[in-house]
Formats: structure tokens, sequence, C-alpha cells
């Protein structure tokens, strides 16, 4: 039953992909806005994100993006025709070539040798707290002669 769910909710988004797919004009790339350029590029006078800074130069780059769009340039011609205007500093990550890849490959290293780290580390824990859980109880019990002797130190203080 769920496997015949899971089918026919597939096919449903294939066909929507697909119908949409045909309703756009061959060729042509979604057209793009300023707020979606605006989030993904920085002032390169303020060094923050374009969408929050409040400069002449910020001001000055919104008009340039403002046009680029209204020329009918895409998302990336955009990014490419803003890297030939300021610099790559004007993108707001990193490439994804070069030592700039290691901005992402980094944090990925990091986070799974910590789990590699959990995984060696958490069975030697639990064994040996599981030991030391047991060595506990085993020191609960006294012999004939500690208990008399802690029964005489007891009733001295009584």
């Amino acid at each position: 039953m769920r496997l015949r769910m899971a089918c026919a909710l597939a096919l449903l988004v294939m066909l929507g992909t697909i119908a949409a797919a045909a309703g756009a004009a061959p060729g042509t790339a979604p057209r793009t806005s300023l707020p979606v350029i605006e989030r993904q590029v920085m002032c390169v006078t303020c060094k923050i994100p374009l969408n929050v800074a409040q400069s002449p130069q910020a001001d000055r780059e919104r008009a340039f993006i403002q046009s680029l769009i209204d020329k009918g340039y895409s998302e990336a011609q955009v990014k490419r025709a803003l890297v030939a205007q300021y610099g790559p500093a004007v993108l707001g990550l990193p490439s994804a070539h070069g030592f700039d890849l290691s901005a992402y490959l980094v944090p990925i290293a990091v986070v799974l040798a910590v789990l590699a780290t959990l995984v060696l580390l958490l069975p030697r824990w639990r064994r040996r707290a599981r030991a030391q859980s047991a060595g506990e109880e085993g020191e609960a019990t006294l012999d004939a002669s500690e208990a008399a002797r802690l029964e005489s130190d007891l009733a001295r203080f009584d």
C-alpha cells in the first residue's frame, strides 16, 4: 500500500515537472529578481550582504543589478557581470574550486572526524561505565571481620 502511494506521488511530481518545463519557453532561464541577487552578494565597501547595506556604493550596486535584470540577464549572468565589475569579493560565498573549496570541505572533514572519534570511543566509555557499576556492586558486600569492626566503631560513637 505504501509502495503504491510512493510510486503515485513520484509520478505526480514527475508529471508536474514535465508540465512546468513544457510551459516555459525553450532555451530561456527563469527570470531573477533584485531581492534574490541581493541576498547572495556583498557590498564591496561595507563588506556586508547587499540586502542590509545602506550606502551610496550599495545603491550603485543595486542599480547595476537592476539594469542587468531589466536587460534579461539570468542569475548566473548577473553574478558573472558583478564579478567582472567589482571582483570576486562581491560574491557572498567562495567559489567551489581551487583553494576556496576548502571553505566547504574543512567543516565537513571536522564533523566526520568528530563522528568517527565518537564511534570509536563510545563503546569503550560504555564498557568502562558498566565495569565500574559492576565493581561498585561488588564493593558493597563486607566480610565478617570488616562488618564486626564497623559495628564496634559505630557502637563507640553512640
